[in-house]
Formats: structure tokens, sequence, C-alpha cells
């Protein structure tokens, strides 16, 4: 043992690095010294862990801000999509009618064909398994399918009145279902409330009051309603258009 010092005096670092393994031996002298390496390298990762999470995050904070956002496409005028409602004077129908007038009611189905002036309305019931067809124009209207025979008028309106006891407003209805009001000469002044994607959400006309709940992009064709829900006074007519079809290209007489 004093040897052991003694060369450790004299000998310097390497010879106190034997002396101590003379001392406490080769395995005890080993696990201290690698454990004080390992720890020096381990305290050099924690210490450049926070630095690489930092880094990772800043490159991924730097990948969302410079990710290109699309601007949101620029909202038609309102007289922009009331042009393009006009334009439609020739369309088919299909859908669903609901009547009442405070008393009775009735329901079932429509289908709507027009050719610019001219109109054919089929009304189905298929709970009565009655049908109507109701063909026309602005100043001349037939009704066939009631028991009486086929009967003819100067206002649709009337006619289908009279045979059915429903309240339709046959002649300004066709440019209510676009959304558009009817002509002012002969129905009066229009008023429309318009939603804030500028569509119609309340048309006011002739006394009656539209109520657009839905609105549909056609094919080939603008925005237009596939719910809408028409009243006067008691009158009610319900209206869900399942399917519209449009030319292919609709041009304004």
């Amino acid at each position: 043992m004093i040897a052991s010092k003694r060369r450790w005096i004299t000998g310097g670092v390497l010879d106190a690095q034997v002396a101590a393994h003379d001392v406490v031996g080769p395995s005890l002298l080993g696990c201290s010294w690698r454990d004080r390496k390992s720890s020096r390298a381990s305290s050099a990762l924690q210490g450049t862990a926070p630095v690489f999470v930092l880094l990772s995050c800043l490159a991924l904070l730097a990948g969302c801000a410079t990710k290109p956002i699309r601007p949101a496409a620029p909202l038609a005028s309102i007289e922009v999509l009331d042009s393009q409602r006009r334009q439609v004077v020739e369309w088919t129908l299909a859908g669903r009618i609901a009547v009442s007038n405070g008393r009775d009611g009735g329901s079932g189905r429509i289908d709507w064909q027009q050719d610019a002036r001219s109109y054919v309305i089929s009304l189905s019931a298929p709970v009565t398994r009655q049908g109507w067809r109701l063909s026309g124009d602005a100043s001349h209207a037939r009704l066939d399918g009631i028991k009486d025979g086929p009967r003819e008028g100067a206002d649709a309106q009337s006619l289908l009145h009279e045979a059915t006891g429903w309240d339709i407003p046959v002649g300004a209805l066709g440019h209510w279902i676009r959304g558009i009001g009817a002509a002012e000469q002969q129905f009066g002044p229009v008023e429309v409330t318009y939603g804030p994607d500028n569509l119609p959400v309340r048309l006011e006309q002739a006394g009656w009051s539209v109520e657009y709940a839905e609105w549909r992009s056609v094919p080939d064709g603008p925005m237009l309603p596939t719910r809408l829900v028409a009243t006067q006074g008691q009158a009610k007519v319900r209206l869900v258009m399942d399917a519209w079809t449009l030319p292919a290209a609709q041009e304004a007489p």
C-alpha cells in the first residue's frame, strides 16, 4: 500500500491511476471511469434535445405559414343572379305539391313543362288516384281530367279553383318558382328580400308571400329554388322541386 502511494506521488497521474487500480481493483475503477464518460455524453444529449425539438417546431410553423391560402370565390351580385334566373324560360320540373285552404287540403305529384310562353302542368293525387292536366299560356287555359269533361277559360287559377277547390296562382307561380317577380303590369309591384348569399328568402306580390327554404345549383343553369311555401290568408301552396331539367343553352325571348 505504501509503495503504491509513493509511486503515485512520484510517478504523476499515470502512476496514481495504477495505484488506484491496485487498491480498488480493476472492476470498480472501470465502472467509475465509464460512468463518468457516459454521464458527460448523456448530459450533452440532454442539452441538445430541447434545441432539436425547438428547431423541429419552428420548421413546422414555417411550413404552415408558407402554405398558400386560396381566396374565396367572389359572390355574384343580386343583379347578376336575378338576370341568370330570368333567362330560364324553358324547363321541365318534377316535384311534389301540397295545397290547403284552411279547411281542406291535398297533396300529390307535379310535373311542369314550360316552353317559353306556354305550359303543361300535370297534377296527380296518389291517395285518391285523381289526375289533372292544365295547359295553356298567359291568355288561355284548358283543364283535362275532371269529371264533367275538359274546361277552358282565360284564367288558369280560377279554372283550377272551380274544378278542384285548390287555389294555386298558376300565372305568377311560373315566375316565383324561379325566384323572380311576375309581370308587374298584371300582378302588381313585387318586393323581394335577399339573404347573405344574394338569393331571395322572401318574395311578396299580388297578396301572396313566398318563402324560399332551399336552393340548388342546376346543371346547365343557375341556382334555382328546390323548396318554397306560398301563402295568402288561409291559402297555402307548398312545393318541393325534386328535379330541374333545363336545355343546354337558355336565351331570353
